[in-house]
């Protein structure tokens, strides 16, 4: 039989609470260990790691099921499972015995796996003594200059870390036994963001022009969030009602907060039966629901911000240019108008309006539908490459900042991130914008060459420039002569 990933609900005490959490069936039944190790690890680990555990160990799971005959040490056994993520397990004949067929992963994707069961792993040797099939070993000196150098940066950008014990511990002169080959370095990723020129045409004659007038304020609404605000579209969907308002310094505007699905101060001094006055316990007591991040599937809402700006576990909205608030403001009025004609048992802003699930949360996958068609009212195809998708927009967000010199401890603070290096793929510059400059520094240097300059610098690059120029005609050159003389 072969192991299968499924969702169950488990019960471990007489409370009405049940966890739902993935788990891997076998012929045996459920695999306990890896249901005990999840559950362990419930209330500090997301739903989405424990979707990443269990495939990585469905996958181990499945190779000892087809191999357990052929080792008879589990670190060989470990040690053999972890080649095949990088190789695949299909012969140059195309063919494979074990049946598995397994595909050459990535680098990335398989030191994930490796990483991801060598803390399964460790479980099992500390609570069910049974061996280590990737132990710590000593490290070579490579390994223990990387192992440095990784020590080295958690506590460069640790903030806690002035009141730590920042010596170099015993853990740098060890390294994991297998480890898997050393992923390519990168730079920032070219994260293309929104064409600013777009904006207008797409918001008025994309998002503006759905059949229900209903859903375009909606969406328009979100857009706002995301082009003048640099949200992401998950955050836009955990906004509640009570959560806008004008802004007292200036009427005309509008002062969002978007709260913590969880942890978030509950509105209105609003305070539970036992005192509790976060929002989770406000779901649960006035509405019976989980937060939205705690749901699975479509209607699951994920928060992946851990820096707010306030003690009651909010971020605040910053919109730049600030007319993008004063718009939002007046488009909220009327869609508040909807909102108070549609039947709702939730408190989240914005809802579908389609009949099987009228006044229901709105969902991502909806709004991303809406977003594509929106984009095809304008003739234009969604393409992240592009910058044409939801998350385009925080980049165009976080460029215009830039382009404005805003100081980038303010841009930090605007988009909320924690420190000042994750803001980098928001704020540097693209593969278009290094074209451009020097395109323009290639102009610049062509008009030197034609007018001449008394300024050193200047003539330097000149010169430099004429070389160039003289090796380009000296190839042609060359080739009008091997053409001319039938050379190859």
């Amino acid at each position: 039989m072969p192991v299968v990933d499924v969702y169950a609900k488990v019960i471990v005490d007489e409370s009405g609470f049940r966890s739902e959490i993935p788990v891997l069936l076998s012929e045996h039944g459920v695999v306990l260990p890896l249901l005990n190790y999840l559950l362990s690890k419930q209330t500090e680990r997301s739903p989405d790691w424990q979707r990443r555990v269990v495939s990585s160990v469905k996958l181990l799971v499945s190779y000892m099921e087809v191999n357990q005959h052929n080792f008879s040490d589990s670190g060989m056994l470990f040690q053999s499972f972890a080649s095949h993520l990088f190789t695949g397990t299909v012969g140059n004949d195309g063919l494979d015995p074990s049946g598995l067929y397994w595909m050459p992963a990535s680098t990335l994707t398989a030191i994930r796996h490796i990483n991801i069961l060598k803390d399964f792993t460790d479980y099992l040797a500390d609570e069910h003594n049974v061996r280590h099939t990737n132990p710590l070993v000593t490290a070579n000196n490579h390994d223990q200059r990387l192992n440095y150098a990784s020590w080295y940066r958690r506590n460069q950008h640790d903030f806690l870390g002035h009141i730590k014990n920042r010596t170099v511990n015993d853990t740098i002169g060890r390294a994991r036994n297998i480890k898997g080959r050393r992923a390519l370095s990168h730079g920032i990723d070219d994260a293309m963001a929104f064409p600013e020129h777009l904006f207008e045409q797409f918001y008025l004659d994309g998002l503006g022009s759905a059949s229900d007038r209903r859903c375009a304020v909606r969406d328009q609404l979100i857009a706002i969030m995301m082009h003048g605000a640099g949200l992401r579209e998950s955050q836009a969907l955990h906004l509640w009602i009570q959560d806008v308002r004008s802004d007292p310094h200036d009427l005309s505007n509008t002062l969002i907060r978007i709260y913590h699905p969880e942890d978030g101060k509950a509105p209105d001094g609003w305070k539970s039966i036992t005192g509790k006055a976060n929002r989770s316990a406000y779901l649960r007591e006035v509405y019976g629901l989980p937060p939205r991040n705690k749901l699975r599937g479509t209607r699951r809402v994920g928060w992946k911000t851990r820096y707010v700006d306030h003690r009651d576990g909010y971020i605040q909205v910053y919109w730049f240019p600030t007319d993008f608030g004063q718009l939002f403001l007046k488009l909220w009025n009327e869609h508040l108008f909807y909102l108070a004609s549609t039947e709702r048992h939730h408190p989240y802003a914005f809802i579908s309006y389609e009949k099987k699930s009228l006044g229901k949360p709105y969902t991502l996958n909806a709004f991303n539908e809406n977003y594509r068609a929106a984009l095809a009212r304008i003739g234009l195809l969604s393409n992240k490459i592009e910058g044409r998708s939801p998350h385009g927009h925080r980049h165009a967000y976080g460029r215009r900042l830039v382009r404005a010199n805003i100081d980038p401890i303010m841009i930090k603070k605007a988009l909320h991130h924690s420190n000042l290096e994750s803001q980098g793929v928001y704020t540097a510059p693209s593969v278009t914008d290094v074209s451009e400059v020097l395109s323009n520094a290639t102009e610049l240097l062509r008009n030197i060459e034609f007018n001449g300059s008394s300024d050193a610098s200047c003539i330097d690059s000149s010169s430099k420039y004429s070389l160039v120029k003289l090796f380009h005609d000296r190839e042609v050159n060359q080739s009008l002569e091997i053409i001319n003389t039938g050379g190859c």
